[in-house]
């Protein structure tokens, strides 16, 4: 007989649990203070589960940077400023891991929390697919200053230029490395230009600034996450009505399905072009809404018989609605990783490749080439740390902020891609993080109010609560509130943690600069 240890069963911890029950005399009747206590006890032995299992994380993740180091001594040789080069390159790699760690999660976070793909699956088809973004489509030229934040011109020399840049990376990828320890999903790319932004003014001050450009960035922390929740809310209204409140649902899906598809893959193709490949492939707005049509048309009649067939013999409820989206969730989260390692990667990279061309040369420019071996730091960097560390936000995302399903996953997904269109007609530069978990507030919201207040949903409601055959128990209203609201404290912490991010890697990497002036 297999024994309970053979499926990871605690043994220890379920007989104490076992005695703990026999001495109350009631085989586990309910004592509140003696089950509070015992539920302090598994938090706290989890705790201690959990801080046993990162050990040999952190241990890998330390091998990577040594390894980044010498991989950087060797590839840049006995060169003026070398010891500079390699540790820029550790720190590089550092960004690259605290990357992979919080910003590539969002990416599959819906998609997990919805059981459409397991955590390790989808954690390999994101490192797969963000590695090969940034290999292929990252770019063999990236932006030194992120975003224009700074103009070169106005830095004294290339030897104040390096450490503006190293006490950017540095910077950001601290406050990123504590944002993902306090679990709260935030944007890189904005790290990056707090950081700079510090670094910028500590060593020149406020006429270095490009105070247009920063005001543009702050515009679009308001609009890609409200923009990302409305669409998404949309979309879920949409299915609500014309699909789950359906009499015939599977024939409303037949109709439906195959069109809602064809919309994800046509916005996903041009979200490819505008986004993924824009470094390798510059393709003008009119070809890009030609390219996307035509993926429409496409993918219509190719979904229209795959979800007939699906969807024969299932029975007439929402869980076989569920099934015909795991497969375009799991193509939504390949295609957002790739899009998001062929354009972030220049967050660990470009700064590291600025570095490496003014300690080598001397040289300061807002553009330079990015040599293959910092790509391959940045990319399996980025794929390492969200294998060591992202899980935590993969499950804040997906799982806690909301309860996701494939439907409402779907949308967020769909919202991502589409969001980033339009603000890229909008000429404003956002972050994918932002406009994922908008669309999950979003969706999230939405499902409060509509659940409140459709008149559609409570008829449908009336009208089948005496043909379910379901036992229904009394629900008490905390454990509803538990159920359908969003939590607050999420809300509340990652919205706070947004807002502080530009000045706190901003004052993070200023006062790194005037430490690392004043020891030279």
């Amino acid at each position: 007989m297999t024994s309970p240890e053979e499926f990871g069963v605690d043994t220890h911890h379920m007989a104490a649990r076992q005695e703990n029950e026999t001495a109350l005399g009631t085989g586990g009747a309910e004592k509140p203070s003696l089950d509070k206590d015992l539920r302090k006890i598994e938090q706290l032995e989890e705790a201690t589960r959990a801080a046993s299992r990162s050990r040999p994380a952190v241990g890998i993740a330390v091998l990577f940077l040594i390894a980044a180091g010498i991989f950087a001594s060797v590839q840049v040789g006995a060169v003026p400023n070398s010891i500079l080069a390699i540790v820029a390159a550790i720190i590089g790699g550092y960004m690259a891991l605290t990357i992979g760690a919080n910003d590539v999660a969002n990416n599959v976070g819906p998609a997990v929390g919805a059981r459409a793909l397991t955590m390790s699956g989808a954690l390999i088809i994101a490192a797969i697919f963000e590695c090969a973004g940034a290999l292929i489509a990252g770019g063999s030229v990236v932006q030194t200053i992120s975003k224009g934040i700074i103009d070169p011109s106005l830095v004294p020399n290339g030897e104040v230029f390096v450490w503006i840049m190293m006490s950017a990376l540095l910077a950001s990828a601290l406050w990123v490395h504590l944002a993902t320890y306090l679990g709260a999903p935030v944007s890189t790319t904005h790290s990056i230009v707090g950081g700079v932004l510090g670094a910028g003014l500590a060593a020149v001050g406020v006429d270095v600034v490009n105070w247009f450009v920063m005001s543009s960035i702050v515009l679009s922390w308001l609009i890609s996450p409200l923009l990302g929740g409305l669409i998404a809310a949309a979309f879920l209204a949409f299915i609500k009505i014309n699909l789950i409140y359906q009499e015939d649902k599977i024939t409303a899906a037949q109709r439906w399905v195959p069109v809602l598809v064809a919309i994800m893959a046509a916005a996903f193709g041009a979200y490819l072009v505008v986004k993924g490949l824009k470094h390798v492939w510059e393709i003008s707005f009119p070809a890009v809404a030609t390219m996307a049509l035509f993926i429409f048309v496409l993918t219509y009649f190719a979904a229209k018989p795959w979800v007939r067939n699906q969807s024969a013999g299932m029975e007439n409820r929402n869980q076989s609605l569920r099934k015909l989206f795991h497969l375009p969730l799991i193509c939504s989260a390949a295609m957002l990783s790739f899009a998001h390692g062929s354009n972030d990667v220049a967050n660990a990279v470009g700064p590291l490749a600025a570095i490496l061309s003014s300690a080598t040369t001397g040289a300061m420019s807002s553009e330079v080439g990015v040599p293959i071996w910092v790509m391959l730091i940045g990319g399996f960097g980025i794929s390492l740390g969200l294998f060591l560390f992202g899980p935590r936000i993969v499950r804040i995302v997906g799982d806690q902020i909301t309860k996701m399903n494939p439907m409402r996953a779907f949308c967020v997904a769909l919202s991502a891609a589409l969001t980033v269109l339009v603000a890229s007609q909008l000429g404003l530069p956002v972050s994918t993080t932002h406009i994922v978990v908008g669309a999950v507030f979003g969706v999230g919201f939405f499902r409060e109010q509509y659940t409140a207040r459709s008149r559609r949903r409570q008829e449908y409601i009336r009208t089948h609560r005496r043909q379910s055959r379901v036992q229904r128990r009394t629900v008490h209203p905390e454990e509803l509130q538990r159920r359908k609201l969003v939590r607050r404290s999420h809300f509340l912490g990652i919205v706070a943690a947004w807002v502080i991010t530009v000045p706190s890697a901003a004052a993070l990497a200023a006062l790194i600069f005037l430490c690392a002036n004043w020891v030279r």
